[in-house]
């Protein structure tokens, strides 16, 4: 019985050859929300109390936790969160004026 052709797969383009940009390594971070600053800051408290957890139940627990504060409790990381957006608007602004200075120069 003759060997029935089989179709080869592409090899998938590059990042270069669809179109993405890349991403430039100094552009400013985003800013972290309320939630995430809570997170980052109990994540080790969780994994301390339940030891063996997996990674899934780790965020099951942090995002449970989250729910059950109170504004009073919430304020501290909205604030940080508050803070944290207006260094990055700030960040942007900069990397911005800087981006366009950079593309006058290389057009003269």
């Amino acid at each position: 019985m003759p060997k029935t052709e089989t179709k080869t797969r592409k090899s998938r383009a590059s990042k270069a050859d669809s179109g993405k940009k890349k991403k430039d390594p100094n552009a400013p971070k985003r800013a972290l929300s309320a939630y995430m600053f809570f997170a980052n800051e109990q994540r080790d408290k969780v994994r301390e109390d339940n030891p063996g957890i997996k990674f899934g139940e780790v965020g099951k627990q942090l995002g449970e936790k989250w729910k059950a504060l109170n504004e009073k409790q919430r304020a501290p990381y909205d604030a940080k969160a508050a803070a944290d957006k207006k260094r990055y608007e700030e960040e942007k602004a900069a990397y911005a004026a800087a981006s366009a200075e950079d593309e006058e120069e290389e057009s003269e």
